[in-house]
């Protein structure tokens, strides 16, 4: 009889699990999604009882007192000392940005129907924005009976790991193996206590035999080769075992429920950046049913709640800054060109060193000059030093040969432009001082040495200089490593702009750091945003403080600014960050004087919508 009962019950609960999956398949009977939208606690909660009355003044001057308020017997509207939480229901809201972080806050609630013992199921929110989706940590809810299976299933897996033997000694039969090696190999038996070590071959040159054969006869291989055969085994008796394991990452609940006295409610919170584009975000929730290892049914996808994304990054001003730009109506421009001459020689050899580069970029440089439309070129003074070997006047003379020779090879570019361009040749014999500079700047050389040589340098005729220089110690490693880079070609372009009278005009040109400032704000690149807006102080440095929670820096920059809409907002935001309920109701009655569309920003921004509803304003146009 007893049997034939818990058969029964069996085949009921059976039959009603196919009912409910049924129900599920079809969507009658389904998880749902939601949020509620409630007076938080902080809101309401004060660590002594106070009356939610305030005494404020509008934009006129005019005392207002804001309440909440309710009708006593007589109909006379009468201060209440108690707020009732309103909890509403709702497929969207607004959230803010904050910190370029936005919190997303919903419920995922299973029916108390729908919670079956034998039952997993895996809830699936995915979230979708921009156009692309995504899917949330999942939540799975497990029925007892389910999760008991579940633990069966861990708990043969590790009876089945308990008989897999670690220490594989235990299959050797020491005692024969004793015996053995007593009668027929006295010498090894002997060195049984020795600790000292000997090598198979060894072991086999003197015995016969090695110690892996005589081993391998006293085990009991077939025990041996079992435990083995169970040691690969692992992966498929997990599997057989463990036909549904319990997740442990990325998983954001995992609930057993006992039984299905109530609904199950989860309170889902999703932390997500809110890049620049970012308006709002759908949130929706599928899943499975699973029993055991097998999949039930599937829970079909619900429809979308919506979060609407408010930034503060909507109260920036797009608006330009712009400096003021001096333009000189005559404009130099300088280059160097390290051009290689053989020793004693002005001609160009452009297959000597680096010459064809170096010659190719100045080229370059006086094609672009010259193309740009900007400016016309007036002259180039081409002047070519020299190292100090040899007489001054020789150096003189070559230096004056090598820049005639370069002014020489650039003279074609003039008449490909048809412009009237003078090159002329200037003669630097020895660069003595730019000597003096490098060999201050040379770590080879010993730093109480290098004054001395600097001494030499500036002191005497360049000649003597020379002869002094050449009878130091430093002298090879200067010549070799120092005296190359003073054979070098400069560049002085003497340029015009083109259709400028006056020697000097003054214009102005938009601030394009002041742009970069004001994009980072829009991008919610807050520290950006800061750190290039904080000289300017002005509205859009204010709300790149107030994004950063920088609430007195933000302060003091609004109180410098001229009484106006946003700037009245902002400062009833940092008010209420700081607590001063007053002050920020005050200013927030002044912004929605002065402009009605905040009324409606008000319920977007926490700090307001939390005043709103802690006082119960109510703005009229």
């Amino acid at each position: 009889m007893k049997r034939f009962a818990i058969t029964a019950l069996l085949a009921l609960s059976a039959c009603t699990s196919v009912r409910k999956a049924e129900a599920v398949r079809s969507g009658a009977l389904s998880p749902s999604i939601s949020m509620s939208q409630d007076i938080h606690p902080s809101d309401i909660m004060v660590d002594t009882p106070v009356r939610d009355t305030l005494r404020v003044q509008d934009a006129q001057g005019r005392e207002m007192l804001i309440m909440k308020a309710v009708k006593d017997e007589n109909g006379e509207m009468v201060a209440s000392d108690y707020i009732d939480p309103v909890v509403v229901s709702a497929k969207f809201r607004n959230v803010a940005e904050r910190h370029g972080k936005v919190d997303l806050r919903f419920d995922v609630t299973v029916p108390a129907a729908m919670v079956e013992s034998s039952w997993q199921l895996r809830l699936q929110p995915v979230l979708r924005a921009l156009g692309d989706s995504s899917a949330l940590e999942p939540v799975f809810i497990t029925g007892e009976r389910y999760r008991e299976a579940q633990l069966r299933g861990y708990q043969r897996y590790e009876r089945f790991l308990q008989s897999i033997v670690s220490d594989t000694t235990v299959f050797i039969s020491s005692g024969q193996l004793e015996i053995f090696l007593k009668r027929n190999l006295p010498e090894i038996y002997a060195l049984r206590a020795d600790s000292s070590y000997v090598s198979d071959d060894t072991f086999a040159s003197l015995y016969g035999v090695t110690e892996r054969e005589a081993v391998e006869h006293y085990t009991d291989q077939f025990r041996l080769h079992r435990n083995r055969r169970r040691s690969a085994m692992k992966d498929k008796m997990y599997a057989r075992y463990v036909k549904s394991p319990i997740v442990t990452d990325g998983l954001r609940l995992d609930s057993v429920v006992t039984s299905s006295g109530g609904d199950v409610v989860y309170h889902y919170v999703q932390t997500i950046s809110a890049g620049p584009m970012l308006r709002k975000a759908d949130i929706t929730l599928s899943g499975e049913v699973f029993e055991e290892d097998r999949l039930v049914c599937g829970i079909p996808r619900s429809k979308p709640i919506t979060f609407y994304i408010s930034s503060l990054s909507g109260l920036a001003e797009d608006i330009d800054r712009y400096l003021l730009e001096i333009k000189e109506r005559r404009v130099l421009a300088n280059t160097a060109c390290y051009i290689e001459f053989n020793t004693g020689s002005a001609v160009i050899d452009t297959s000597l060193g680096n010459n064809s580069t170096e010659m190719g970029r100045i080229a370059g440089n006086l094609e672009d000059l010259l193309g740009s439309g900007e400016f016309n070129m007036d002259s180039i003074v081409v002047a070519a030093s020299c190292s100090p070997e040899g007489s001054w006047l020789f150096n003189e003379r070559l230096s004056q040969r090598r820049s005639e020779a370069v002014c020489g090879y650039y003279s074609g570019l003039r008449h490909r432009y048809d412009v009237h361009l003078d090159f002329i040749p200037r003669a630097v014999p020895e660069e003595w001082s730019l000597l003096t500079g490098l060999i201050r700047e040379d770590p080879a050389i010993p730093e109480f040495r290098k004054e001395e040589l600097a001494r030499i340098c500036r002191e005497g005729e360049p000649d003597e200089r020379e002869r002094e220089l050449s009878a130091q110690p430093e002298y090879l490693h200067i010549r070799e490593a120092l005296y190359p880079h003073l054979r070098v070609v400069r560049f002085n372009f003497y340029m015009h702009r083109r259709g400028m009278v006056k020697d000097t005009v003054h214009t102005t040109v938009p601030d394009t750091l002041y742009r970069r400032g004001v994009q980072a704000i829009k991008d919610r690149d807050y520290k950006t945003a800061v750190t290039i807006l904080r000289p300017y102080n002005d509205v859009n440095t204010a709300v790149a403080y107030c994004a950063m929670d920088y609430n007195a820096s933000a302060m003091a920059v609004l109180e410098s600014l001229p009484e106006g809409a946003k700037v009245e907002y902002m400062k009833a935001i940092v008010h209420a960050r700081k607590g001063d309920d007053r002050d920020a109701v005050e200013c927030y009655m002044k912004a929605c004087e002065l402009d009605p569309s905040f009324i409606h920003r008000g319920n977007l921004d926490p700090e307001i919508s939390g005043l709103k509803r802690k006082y119960d304003i109510s703005v009229k146009l």
